[in-house]
């Protein structure tokens, strides 16, 4: 069935198809599989089925084998109808013909792509076309003390310039340390932090072609940078469980986090909790942070958010018909309940409808978040923090995104040479130019 004529079909499935003579089965992979994220997404195809008389066939598939299965399946001519997956495979999977890239992007399209995250649809194009449909996206944050920034008359940490400023007016270790950076070379944490920090300062080690020399004095600048924040840094083998411990003591002024902090900073979740003070559940440290999702090098004004952003695809063996019904009621009249299986790391990609452009941004932030106690964000955190936290998308960008060079750029942050490298840079033992200069060496033997 052609486009303009699917379309239609779609719009009246969702407008009131409520038993279809010619029901069908479609089947739906999900890397969601944690047993209370399953069961919120069986009762979305309930809702679904009970809306339309489609029933979808919800199926748990493993991150780390969403690759190797979808590459079988789709030699076996055998693929499920739609797939929720992650960033990285959505331009290779284009290329190979394993998406319905133009189904796809007519979905983006009749749901209106300028009520879409610009860069979330951005990091999707291919041939003309958004080759997936964004669904949901967090970006990685600057978690910082406002209420030491603010007593000191410090601007919020924006920008290399502004932090080095904080960690220098800040920094009174043991007590308070300005920063904890990400240092143990082994722990993805510290590939994603590099990479948000490089991207900062519009450092990539790709372009179109595959590797692209670094350039000289924007890396220098972001390793010298780095360099500086892991100096005002606790000594050791530093990664997310001493970021977040020492922040909930009350023991640094930033560090850079996921969203998946924010319940845990309002005191929500047992098995990590504040201990600025004797109380558990207290929510002060979470009213005396604030977060930052964009910042800026000097060589960079721009600057640049890190984002992980997921998707669904109809994909080139699909019942393109219902599959695409079926997307549509998951980012529309179903949307909360697609972001309500993790508030606290599933922003809402998409703002609203053209009617109501901020639709799914407000009742997203009232969704519960937490594990052993629940409240909504917009009850824990002020408006304009929750506006600053959802815009972090607007910006959001990873490394061979927009190149379509993923794939690469997967490969040079997993063989995690950054890591090592800026390390030996960051313990002395080679000099800033050294230390680009092997970087260039290194990535350009990864391919």
């Amino acid at each position: 069935m052609k486009k303009f004529q699917q379309l239609a079909l779609v719009t009246s499935v969702i407008a009131g198809l409520s038993s279809a003579v010619n029901a069908d089965t479609i089947r739906f992979w999900t890397t969601e599989e944690q047993p209370d994220r399953l069961a919120k997404q069986e009762q979305m195809a309930a809702d679904f089925n009970a809306k339309t008389g489609h029933t979808v066939e919800v199926i748990p598939i493993s991150e780390k084998d969403m690759g190797k299965r979808a590459t079988a399946a789709f030699a076996a001519n055998d693929l499920p109808d739609v797939i929720y997956h992650p960033l990285q495979y959505v331009l290779p999977w284009a290329e190979a013909g394993i998406l319905d890239a133009e189904t796809n992007s007519d979905i983006v399209a009749s749901l209106g792509a300028d009520t879409f995250a610009p860069g979330a649809v951005d990091m999707a194009q291919f041939d003309g076309m958004t080759a997936a449909v964004p669904v949901d996206g967090w970006t990685q944050m600057i978690v910082y003390r406002k209420d030491l920034f603010d007593a000191l008359g410090l601007e919020a940490p924006t920008s290399y310039k502004n932090i080095t400023d904080a960690v220098r007016r800040l920094a009174s270790p043991p007590e308070l340390y300005g920063f904890v950076a990400a240092t143990k070379v082994d722990e993805n944490f510290m590939s994603q932090v590099l990479e948000h920090v490089l991207l900062a300062n519009g450092v990539t080690p790709v372009d179109e072609n595959g590797f692209a020399e670094l350039d000289p004095t924007a890396t220098a600048e972001a390793l010298e940078f780095y360099k500086l924040i892991a100096s005002a840094s606790p000594a050791g083998e530093l990664y997310w469980k001493q970021s977040r411990e020492l922040y909930f003591a009350g023991k640094a002024a930033m560090i850079i986090w996921s969203p998946f902090i924010l319940d845990e900073l309002a005191g929500l979740r047992d098995s990590a909790p504040p201990t600025i003070n004797n109380n558990p559940t207290s929510r002060v440290l979470a009213k005396k942070t604030d977060f930052i999702t964009k910042f800026s090098g000097p060589s960079n004004p721009e600057g640049a958010g890190w984002a992980d952003i997921r998707y669904f695809g109809v994909t080139a063996d699909a019942n393109t018909d219902v599959a695409a019904a079926f997307i549509e009621y998951s980012m529309d009249e179903g949307y909360m309940a697609t972001l309500s299986i993790a508030p606290e790391g599933k922003f809402p990609v998409r703002r609203g409808t053209a009617e109501e452009p901020s639709k799914f941004v407000d009742g997203w932030q009232q969704l519960p978040v937490g594990v052993d106690r629940k409240a909504p964000l917009g009850d824990i955190y002020p408006a304009d923090t929750i506006a600053n936290i959802v815009g972090g998308l607007e910006k959001a960008n990873r490394w061979g995104a927009r190149e379509r060079q993923l794939s690469m750029a997967s490969k040079m942050i997993n063989s995690q040479v950054i890591n090592r490298i800026v390390r030996q840079y960051i313990d002395d033992e080679m000099s800033v130019g050294m230390a680009v200069k092997k970087l260039n060496e290194e990535l350009a033997k990864i391919n």
